[in-house]
C-alpha cells in the first residue's frame, strides 16, 4: 500500500541537505525505525533489517532559526552532539517543545526544524499508531516495517 505525504520545506542550509539526499536516493529504502505516538516518527537512516545507511557529512545544527518543533513539522535528527545530523529525520506528532532551541550549549540547542506536513498527516498519525517492538538496542521499531520507497522532490 502506498502512502503519501507533501512537505513544505523552510530555506534553509538543513532543507537543502535534506532535498540533496533525496535527490540522490540517500534515504530510499530505508525503514520509518522510530515510532513513538504522541511523540514522533523517526526514519531516513536504517535499512530494514536494521542496518545503518552510509550517509554525507554531518550539517550545522540551525535549531536557532525560529521554528518549534510541533505538531507536523519535521526536523533533523541527531545524536548529543548538537551538529551531528545527517540523513535521519523526523514528523513530530505532538507538541514537542522540549526539543526546542533554547541556548548554544550541548544541552540547550534544540532539534533543526526545517519544513511542515502540507499534506498526508493521516498518514503520519497512521504510522505513529503501528505496533512497535525492541529489536538489539533500537527500541519502538515497527514490527512489519514501513519503508521510504520514494522521495520526489519538486520547486
Amino acid at each position: 500500500m502506498n502512502k503519501t505525504l507533501k512537505l513544505t520545506f523552510a530555506a534553509l542550509a538543513l532543507a537543502a541537505a535534506f532535498n540533496a539526499q533525496a535527490e540522490t536516493h540517500a534515504v530510499i529504502e530505508t525503514n520509518m525505525g522510530n515510532i513513538s505516538d504522541g511523540f514522533m516518527i523517526q526514519g531516513g537512516g536504517f535499512t530494514p533489517d536494521l542496518a545503518q545507511k552510509a550517509t554525507d557529512k554531518a550539517v550545522i545544527n540551525e535549531a536557532d532559526n525560529g521554528l518549534k518543533n510541533t505538531v507536523g513539522t519535521i526536523a533533523m535528527a541527531r545524536t548529543g552532539d548538537p551538529n551531528s545530523a545527517t540523513s535521519q529525520f523526523f514528523i513530530n506528532t505532538a507538541d514537542n517543545t522540549f526539543l526546542n532551541f533554547k541556548n548554544k550549549t550541548p544541552q540547550g540547542y534544540g532539534y533543526a526544524v526545517f519544513g511542515k506536513v502540507t499534506s498526508g498527516m493521516d498518514v503520519v498519525r497512521q504510522i505513529s499508531k503501528t505496533p512497535t517492538e525492541t529489536r538489539g538496542f533500537h527500541q519502538n521499531v515497527p514490527i512489519k516495517p514501513i519503508i521510504i520507497k520514494r522521495i520526489t522532490v519538486t520547486q
